[in-house]
């Protein structure tokens, strides 16, 4: 099958939530109030727990208690509840799959940690609006999860680390396309926005990098922190990230190694909010 076949079939199977339609449908619509969309959110105990918690969370560092979804909305703004509303939803869809359970665990923690690595990376480049870029950071590997409900050897066969060839390479040897395209294609079967599905397509581009816009130049660079961290730390990371790209974005090797500390004193705390079970463990 195709990414595209694939992941149809698994849109199916992996459904967001009601409360994520109804908040989409709402926030398509202009005459929709702050008031609206906080009552879908509250009907929805689980979602409105975990968006306060991210909303108080050391990850906006807000400097004053957040106790009501209005409040969040207000602060925060529209265009972020909604990305963690993506984010707690889009984890929930595949709360049922069937896989062992450490390796649930390590996905996990691999997507937190790009997701805070690509933050902070934001920040230190002055990025607009840089916490939208973890919804980026934290989807950008999801069609492994597809792939590992209906190919779950072929998963084990492209573990990172293993063999000489990079993942992206190994899974397009095995499957004839990438999980970062089979995710871009679960989201465009969602309908999420055209500025997550084509920034998650085009992570693994290793050519006309200079042509690629910032959101997807830094989500390039934070896959391969994490990356480096997890699976190949003999590595430098000019042998896994073009040098040529991170001139383009005037990214040093110390800012590198900045957002990797960021992203390993806040991975657990944020962990436990999008996937509880993956951080009881740790």
């Amino acid at each position: 099958m195709t990414a595209s076949e694939l992941a149809k079939q698994a849109s199916d199977i992996f459904v967001l939530s009601d409360s994520f339609l109804q908040i989409k449908a709402l926030i398509d619509d202009e005459s929709s109030t702050i008031d609206d969309i906080a009552d879908v959110i509250l009907v929805d105990p689980a979602l409105a727990a975990s968006v306060l918690k991210l909303a108080n969370s050391s990850f906006f560092n807000y400097p004053r208690k957040i106790d009501t979804l209005s409040k969040a909305i207000l602060v925060l703004g529209i265009t972020e509840i909604y990305n963690l509303v993506i984010a707690k939803c889009t984890s929930d869809a595949f709360k049922n799959l069937e896989a062992d359970s450490k390796y649930l665990d390590n996905f996990w923690l691999d997507s937190v940690f790009t997701a805070l690595v690509i933050k902070a990376l934001g920040h230190q480049l002055k990025v607009p609006n840089a916490e939208r870029l973890f919804v980026l950071g934290l989807l950008h590997n999801l069609g492994e999860l597809v792939v590992a409900h209906y190919n779950p050897e072929v998963v084990e066969q492209a573990t990172p680390g293993q063999g000489q060839l990079l993942p992206w390479h190994k899974q397009t040897q095995l499957l004839g396309f990438s999980y970062a395209q089979c995710s871009a294609e679960l989201f465009k079967c969602w309908q999420l926005p055209f500025s997550i599905v084509e920034p998650i397509r085009r992570q693994d581009q290793d050519e006309e990098l200079s042509s690629l816009n910032i959101d997807v130049k830094l989500l390039h660079v934070a896959k391969r922190i994490m990356l480096r961290q997890a699976y190949y730390d003999k590595l430098n990371y000019t042998d896994l990230i073009n040098e040529q790209l991170l001139n383009e974005v005037s990214l040093t090797e110390q800012d590198l190694n900045k957002a990797l500390e960021f992203a390993q004193v806040e991975q657990f705390s944020i962990l436990a909010i999008i996937a509880p079970n993956a951080a009881n463990v740790f």
